[in-house]
């Protein structure tokens, strides 16, 4: 008379004039563990045994999120006719990520089979006795009765093996806990708890949002670049992309923190293997890249306040509001880090200091380089009123001084570290007056070393 094959909700309906008395129903699995559930009903009409589905029983997607979709659909008329005091029905919905599922019979049965091979191993541990044959035997005829088991439980419980959000009988649902940039598949099931029975709405899929992932921002070859940090919640990282030049894929990445004593953490990794990891404060910061075509280099504050924040912004630095002072290189002669020079104060002699010129002396590097000398007059009595606050930030470099301050660039090297003193007379003074005298180390890599500033004032009277 008729015959069904599949995993869907399927109706037959008799002719109403039949003589037949006796109906053979016959249901034959192709797979193990599987479940089927069987209602008959006589006469004409509905049986009310199912919930009603309305005209449109598809589910809309209002809104999708990273972690969370927003689902919508018209309501059960098996709801919307009942009193309130009446109503047994709820709205269960499901989530997963594999496909939709035509009814609560179905899911139960693919989405519980991970769960139910686990329970029949822990009860196979169990079932291990000194009489092995009887005790199969008790359990064989337990498992062909599955109303005994039904019976002790509520009609609720029959759904908390899926987890599933069952939520009354509102017809708007967000699902939420989900993974970003992952397809999902939702089912709406109508549950009618007093007879134990449901029906499904025909469900729909949706995609997450892809996680919100920072700009990579690409460093350019000597690039110089302050790295700001605008406040302690949105801005607290940054990524950079770093490409040597060259063959041997080696570069020198350097770095000096200027917000005011607080640390950065800088990151250096390649191909998701970290390289480097190391704060980086006042002190300058030299980095060696070898070996990989490109880096990332993630720049993390510590612990930074909104109150130090303010102080990298002080006009006596120039109005720049940076963090970090960054600058990366390719090296393609280079086999490390350039060497520094053993201390950054600068002498002066009193015996060598005239009316109209002063004498400077500093340590250099076993490496040929440039220094370049800077002065800044304070005035007549700038050494008594305020002139430690004209002392110029270490992070400022000469790109951010005037070139009418440049006094004489020179080159030097000396192979002994313990001879490499350099000295420098600075000529062209005005008799009694003070100025400050900044040193800089010019290099082809990495970031000009600042020596600590001098303040001297020339002799009134010679």
């Amino acid at each position: 008379m008729y015959s069904f094959t599949g995993s869907a909700v399927d109706t037959y309906k008799g002719p109403s004039k039949s003589h037949a008395t006796i109906y053979i129903l016959r249901l034959r699995s192709k797979q193990q563990n599987t479940r089927a559930t069987v209602y008959l009903h006589e006469g004409l009409g509905p049986s009310g045994v199912f919930p009603l589905l309305p005209a449109d029983h598809r589910v809309h997607t209002l809104g999708v999120g990273m972690t969370s979709v927003t689902l919508s659909w018209a309501p059960s008329a098996s709801i919307t006719i009942l009193p309130q005091s009446q109503k047994s029905y709820d709205y269960c919905v499901l989530a997963n990520s594999q496909k939709n599922y035509p009814s609560v019979c179905a899911a139960r049965e693919k989405i519980g089979k991970k769960n139910d091979q686990k329970e029949e191993k822990k009860e196979r541990r169990r079932r291990v006795t000194a009489w092995p044959i009887l005790k199969e035997w008790w359990w064989q005829q337990w498992d062909s009765y599955p109303e005994a088991q039904s019976a002790a439980s509520s009609p609720t419980d029959e759904y908390s093996d899926l987890k599933c959000v069952c939520q009354g009988t509102e017809s708007v649902c967000t699902v939420s806990e989900l993974l970003p940039e992952t397809q999902y598949y939702f089912d709406v099931f109508v549950i009618d708890r007093l007879n134990g029975t449901s029906m499904a709405y025909k469900g729909t899929f949706a995609r997450t949002h892809e996680e919100a992932r920072a700009a990579i921002v690409t460093l350019r070859e000597g690039e110089l670049r302050w790295v700001t940090f605008s406040d302690r919640g949105s801005n607290s990282e940054q990524f950079f992309t770093f490409r040597p030049r060259g063959i041997q894929q080696s570069g020198l990445l350097t770095l000096q923190s200027c917000g005011g004593g607080e640390k950065v953490k800088v990151t250096v990794s390649s191909k998701g293997q970290v390289l480097s990891s190391q704060a980086v404060g006042g002190d300058l910061a030299h980095i060696w890249l070898q070996g990989s075509p490109s880096y990332l280099i993630h720049l993390e504050r510590e612990g930074t306040t909104p109150s130090r924040m303010s102080d990298a912004a002080d006009p006596a630095l120039g109005g720049l509001m940076a963090s970090v002072k960054m600058q990366t290189s390719s090296a393609y002669h280079r086999r490390g880090v350039p060497s520094l020079p053993s201390t950054l104060q600068i002498k002066s002699f009193n015996r060598l200091r005239g009316c109209n010129s002063v004498t400077l002396a500093w340590m250099g590097t076993e490496e040929r380089s440039l220094y370049c000398v800077y002065r800044r007059k304070l005035g007549e009595h700038g050494a008594e009123a305020g002139g430690a606050s004209a002392l110029t930030s270490p992070c400022l470099g000469p790109e951010s001084r005037s070139d009418t301050e440049r006094v004489l660039c020179k080159y030097f090297q000396e192979l002994n570290p313990r001879r490499a003193v350099t000295t420098a007379v600075i000529g062209g003074l005005e008799p009694g007056m003070a100025y400050v005298f900044d040193v800089y180390l010019m290099r082809r890599w990495g970031i000009p070393i600042k020596y600590a500033s001098k303040m001297l004032k020339t002799r009134k009277e010679c």
